[in-house]
């Protein structure tokens, strides 16, 4: 984490940047928390409806669960969330919150590490529902846990009468009290189990515990949700059919994790609700890691939030990245070496060398006139960014509607291709302009329709003169088919005509002058005004859709260091560990840590010695030499001691501080006890880092 009050700028403006930088990260978590919920809202009503119909079932005794508890099936809901597991968090814990705000309080989350067997899996499971802390290392019996001051063992009779005592407390409640307690649970609330990973749950357990609760199933309301991040049939490889057939089973989809990518970037990138943006090699940084590494959404939103404080912390300018109405505001604040920054931005210089000579002056000599200046800019900046999110929402709806897709399928594709350069310039463009021009009437008039509802939408105030264009196009095209219909009634009656000439001479030069007239032939109408849409569509990409970084002021809210990002989100363990190893001082900020001339300093952490010592050896290590050097180093500081026998021996305080850093770089990977010598290690590390 960054500290923001060690920047080299005034406290004031250095403030100003943190608070800035807190309040678009708290809209940002608060935009993602709202995300997560609405993608999630139609999975989890229908988890609700299926723990509603298997509730009802139970508690009103009917044929069905009459029938289930015969075979004695346990309704199971098999939850697929795709292989994005450091995402699976966040979906149960919005599942736990809304079962037990709406339907049970009874919910226990179970996760395979914590239950290697049957014993822990019920004491976990007992432990959750009667909202008691287990801890198996100071239970003398692991088969029992502690609640209140009670031993309870862990079992499912245990469960069943512990179920039981709180049904009977709530059916002895007065009906005020039982209105009060039932108007958020159900009556007779199920015990929901999820079991988080079920991929890695062993099959035994799931076994034991599948077998033993369908044998209570007709006393304990209990449902099944299995958390899986591969394909349901992970369900029947890991039980063999004695024991799914025990299963009542329901299958439920997730959102896929890129429709889910493809939501939140259109959510927090392309909108003008947040005025950061990332450039374009941060943004394939953040998808890359995505696609070939983890399709984690979180670790994206959480890069993504890790841009915005780099943003902040390095860019001095980044007070000017906030919403439009305070533009101005801090503008006319700027103080004259923050106006010297802005001179030196290279997209401010270019802008400056485009100006007549007078205005050139002003601009680099005139403080209040360049803050004026700003502010117009930026202003300009977020109209801009309104009017590339409408077209390029509108270029996105022809591009996917091509049989092909040369610009990507997706929305995030394109937004990459037009950060890039002049997305017109390129081929991939140019064949989606070849192919647009060969689209049939309907999905040219749907498309025209899909347009003018983005435009109409859209918060840019340049397109009324647009949507009337489209609109005039969509008219032509109606008026197209009346006049299609005409004609084919014409040629009709033409052919009829050609049918009743019977001379051959006069057959003959007709059907000349039809093939001449179809070589020569121009384009019909409908051609013509296909022409005439797509290079209107062209027409506004090329207006609208400029790469970002043509635009002056862009590295104000522009994020566009790629290499810091991909030096915190690649992982380096080996370049790290080097780095702490061989220059505490880096990450523990100690002066007295500080060494030049790649001396080591005895205040150094012990580890630090050994390591930097072990560099200086070859293949094999004499472990005296290395403690005699060690105790050399540790002891420099310290007066030399008037007994010379003592001298020769080696303090015992030392020498144990010598192996426990000795073990320490072992456990590290970087030597290994040596089979040729007893009394040396072998060196596993080479070359610099």
């Amino acid at each position: 984490a960054h500290d923001f009050r060690s920047l080299s700028d005034d406290s004031e403006d250095a403030g100003l940047r943190f608070v800035t930088c807190q309040s678009l990260w708290n809209q940002v978590k608060s935009e993602t928390q709202q995300i997560q919920e609405d993608l999630n809202k139609q999975m989890l009503e229908n988890l609700v409806s299926f723990l509603s119909r298997s509730h009802s079932n139970f508690q009103e005794k009917t044929t069905e669960w009459t029938c289930k508890m015969k075979f004695r099936e346990i309704p199971t809901a098999a939850l697929v969330l795709g292989v994005n597991v450091t995402d699976h968090d966040m979906t149960f814990r919005g599942l736990s919150d809304v079962l037990q705000d709406n339907i049970t309080p009874y919910v226990a989350l179970l996760e395979a590490k914590d239950c290697p067997g049957i014993k822990n899996l019920m004491q976990k499971l007992m432990g959750q529902l009667m909202n008691c802390d287990v801890d198996v290392d100071s239970l003398e019996d692991e088969d029992c846990v502690q609640v209140s001051q009670n031993r309870i063992r862990c079992s499912m009779s245990s469960l069943i009468s512990w179920y039981e005592s709180l049904k009977k407390k709530t059916d002895s409640e007065t009906p005020s009290k039982k209105r009060n307690s039932s108007s958020r649970h159900w009556q007779s609330p199920p015990v929901v189990v999820i079991f988080k990973d079920m991929e890695s749950f062993t099959t035994k357990v799931l076994q034991d515990f599948i077998i033993i609760s369908s044998q209570h199933i007709h006393e304990l309301p209990l449902v099944l949700i299995f958390g899986i991040a591969t394909s349901p049939m992970i369900i029947h490889r890991l039980l063999p059919h004695s024991v799914s057939s025990l299963l009542c089973i329901e299958l439920f989809q997730s959102l896929s994790c890129k429709e889910h990518l493809s939501t939140i970037i259109d959510k927090l990138l392309l909108t003008s609700q947040f005025p950061f943006k990332l450039g374009e090699k941060v943004l394939q940084v953040l998808i890359n890691i995505f696609l070939y590494h983890d399709f984690s959404v979180q670790n994206f939103i959480k890069g993504f939030q890790l841009c915005i404080v780099e943003h902040f912390y390095s860019q001095p300018l980044s007070v000017l990245c906030c919403q439009v109405v305070d533009i101005k505001k801090r503008a006319y604040s700027l103080s004259h070496d923050q106006c010297e920054n802005i001179r030196r931005l290279p997209s401010f210089r270019r802008y400056v060398e485009k100006q007549e000579s007078g205005k050139q002056v002003a601009l680099l000599t005139n403080d209040s006139f360049l803050k004026e200046e700003t502010a117009k800019l930026l202003e300009d900046l977020h109209v801009y960014h309104e009017n590339y999110v409408s077209i390029l929402r509108c270029l996105h709806v022809f591009t996917s509607s091509l049989p092909k897709y040369p610009l990507g399928k997706q929305i995030r594709e394109l937004h990459c291709a037009c950060l890039e350069n002049r997305v017109w310039e390129t081929e991939e463009y140019e064949s989606s302009l070849q192919l647009a021009r060969m689209l049939n009437k309907i999905d040219l008039v749907n498309m025209l329709q899909q347009c003018v509802e983005i435009l109409m939408s859209s918060s840019g105030r340049e397109f009324d003169k647009t949507v009337e264009k489209l609109k005039e196009f969509l008219t032509q095209f109606q008026n197209l088919e009346a006049e299609a219909s005409q004609e084919r009634n014409v040629s009709v009656s033409s052919q009829k005509e050609l049918q009743k000439k019977t001379d051959l001479y006069q057959l003959q030069k007709t059907l000349l002058e039809l093939k001449e007239s179809r070589r020569s032939k121009k384009l019909s109408k409908f051609e013509m005004l296909r022409f005439e849409v797509v290079d209107y569509i062209d027409s506004l990409v090329r207006k609208y859709l400029v790469p970002a970084e043509d635009r002056t002021l862009h590295e104000i809210v522009y994020f566009n260091t790629a290499s810091v990002l991909r030096g915190h989100l690649n992982a380096a363990p080996r370049t790290a560990l080097h780095t702490a190893l061989n220059n505490p001082h880096w990450y523990l900020k100690n002066q007295a840590l500080k060494c030049d001339g790649g001396g080591i300093s005895n205040k150094a952490p012990d580890i630090c010695i050994v390591y930097k010592l072990h560099l200086e050896c070859g293949r094999l290590i004499n472990l005296v030499d290395w403690l005699e050097a060690f105790s050399t180093v540790v002891m420099a500081a310290e007066e030399p001691n008037a007994d010379a026998a003592s001298s020769d021996q080696v303090d015992d305080t030392i020498h144990a501080r010598f192996i426990r850093a000795v073990s320490e770089l072992e456990l590290l990977g970087f030597i290994k006890p040596s089979k040729q010598k007893t009394d040396h290690v072998a060196r596993l590390t080479w070359g610099g880092c």
